[in-house]
């Protein structure tokens, strides 16, 4: 027993550090566009609090303040660590989440082998994601989650109660918009219940027959009716019968299970519906995910499009291990599990980033499956597998293997610099804030690089936020679309446009369409500033 513990101990300890090391290859030292825009949120919100008034556009507009406390966090770290910080912050976040789905894995299946080995394989799919984004975070939030639930179903210990309560507060405030997507995690478990009640009820009613016949045999004395209740009380029995015989049949592929513990779940998460309150930001838990869902927003920004497996072949294969699994082996698969993996499929089809929470939800399931697979054939091969990778030799190839794919992985970032010129205008920043007066200037920016004319305190035409400049959040606004109509170069509209804005300076990319549009008209607008991939343009 004690080797047992010593050989569990000195796996986790290889598969933790081969985590971090894993972690550190996929994290990105380049900003992306949203870190900007959280950045300069954070130090406005601790300077004048939530005042629920964008400070940044030119516009004038209301504003949610959808992640404050991440927008805070974000802030801090760079005020003492600057790019560096926020680097460090983003290593420290993908490792946390890479240990704890090793962890939970390993709590569900007690396989550390395959536990391992679905984590890095779970981190590499989620490279794309990992970025210095408030959703980062909630990859974690979302992972106890799972964690609580199942826990609190099979042990009922309080503490799981308390952390079911304090995630969806913790949500409310960093990242409002995935609030919803809290109680969507509870429905494979509430679905699952009430089937089984809905399955278990011939049982209950037949049983309440058979008491009830009982009874009326106990004060019976007419010998008439006593046989005939002997009949019913046959015929009851015969059925009880029946319904065992079925359920020691049971499900060739699904286990149904009733726990009696999801009451109290259902409980939980009915008084966690009203943690939305919890936050400074009053109703916007409740409404402003049904306000982005009605904005056209989403069918504009490629993370929200819908997945196509023809463009998508790593996902594709993910999602064939899961049919193969079930299809060619006799495999059994909880009834939770399989509407979980059923409704983060639909949601992953429905929207592409939605793919990063079906593998960190779905591992789980998969390797549950790989482990009672390889019980039924090869107990003793788990631990076998353990024992290798444990041993000096074992070890060493492990990690030199996590290694050698660390380095592949990091080869292509190791030239990265925190903030992209290609991308986003640094030079031409510096330029505007010496020579124009941003207080009474009204510039025209593209969507991508609007966060980092903010960070640099810039007042925008648009930013990422893309809610900020929807009609559902600001009356009346369509500021959105407007920048997709001047962006695509629709010239039946232009003049329109310009003249509804009032544009004074216009920043572009070298490739922009706009640009097309301004050189055409020379005595209109004059170039003032150039580099190799940006140009300002001022409207005479």
């Amino acid at each position: 027993m004690e080797i047992d513990k010593k050989t569990n101990i000195k796996f986790s300890i290889i598969a933790i550090i081969s985590i971090i090391v894993f972690a550190f290859a996929i994290s990105p030292k380049t900003l992306q566009n949203d870190t900007f825009y959280t950045i300069k949120i954070g130090e406005y919100v601790m300077e004048n609090g939530i005042t629920f008034q964008d400070p940044f556009s030119w516009h004038n507009l209301s504003y949610t303040f959808p992640h404050w406390a991440y927008d805070v966090m974000i802030y801090l770290i760079y005020n003492v660590g600057g790019q560096l910080g926020i680097y460090i912050s983003t290593i420290v976040f993908a490792s946390i989440l890479g240990i704890l789905i090793y962890f939970v894995n390993d709590k569900f299946t007690k396989n550390k082998p395959i536990s391992f080995v679905l984590t890095i394989t779970a981190m590499f799919l989620l490279k794309d994601y990992i970025t210095a984004r408030a959703q980062l975070f909630t990859f974690i939030l979302f992972l106890l989650e799972v964690f609580c639930i199942e826990s609190f179903l099979n042990t009922g210990k309080k503490r799981h109660i308390v952390g079911l309560i304090i995630i969806p507060i913790i949500l409310a405030n960093v990242h409002v918009a995935v609030f919803p997507f809290y109680f969507v995690l509870y429905l494979p478990y509430v679905a699952e219940y009430l089937i089984a009640l809905l399955f278990k009820s011939p049982h209950y009613f037949n049983n309440k027959k058979i008491a009830k016949i009982e009874r009326l045999l106990e004060k019976e004395e007419d010998p008439n009716k006593i046989e005939k209740l002997n009949q019913k009380l046959n015929k009851a029995n015969n059925y009880k019968q029946k319904l065992l015989k079925m359920d020691e049949k049971d499900s060739y592929k699904i286990i149904l299970n009733k726990k009696a513990r999801t009451k109290a779940l259902i409980i939980i998460m009915i008084i966690c519906i009203f943690t939305g309150f919890l936050t400074p930001l009053k109703t916007t838990p409740y409404t402003y995910l049904f306000k982005t869902m009605k904005g056209n927003s989403l069918s504009n920004i490629s993370e929200h499009l819908p997945l196509t497996l023809a463009d998508n072949v790593i996902f594709a294969i993910v999602l064939l291990s899961y049919l193969s699994i079930l299809a060619f082996t006799d495999t059994k698969i909880r009834l939770c599990d399989l509407f979980m993996l059923f409704g983060l499929t639909m949601l992953t089809f429905m929207s592409r980033r939605q793919e990063s929470m079906f593998i960190i939800i779905c591992i789980p399931i998969l390797n549950r499956l790989l482990t009672d697979f390889i019980k039924k054939y090869d107990k003793e091969g788990i631990e076998q597998m353990k024992k290798l990778m444990v041993s000096f030799l074992g070890g060493f190839i492990t990690i030199c293997l996590v290694l050698i794919l660390s380095i592949l992985l990091y080869n292509n970032r190791f030239k990265d610099v925190y903030i992209n010129y290609r991308i986003y205008p640094v030079d031409a920043s510096e330029w505007i804030l010496e020579n124009l007066d941003v207080e009474d200037m009204k510039l025209y920016n593209a969507y991508n690089y609007g966060s980092y004319l903010i960070f640099k305190g810039i007042p925008v035409f648009i930013d990422s936020r893309a809610d900020l400049y929807l009609p559902e959040f600001n009356e009346n606004v369509n500021i959105f679309d407007d920048f997709l109509t001047m962006s695509n170069l629709n010239t039946f509209k232009m003049d329109e446009m310009f003249e509804k804005y009032g544009f004074t300076h216009f920043i572009t990319m070298t490739d922009a369409k706009l640009r097309i549009y301004l050189d055409l008209q020379p005595e209109k607008y004059k170039i003032i500033y150039s580099d190799d991939y940006f140009y300002i343009y001022e409207k005479l």
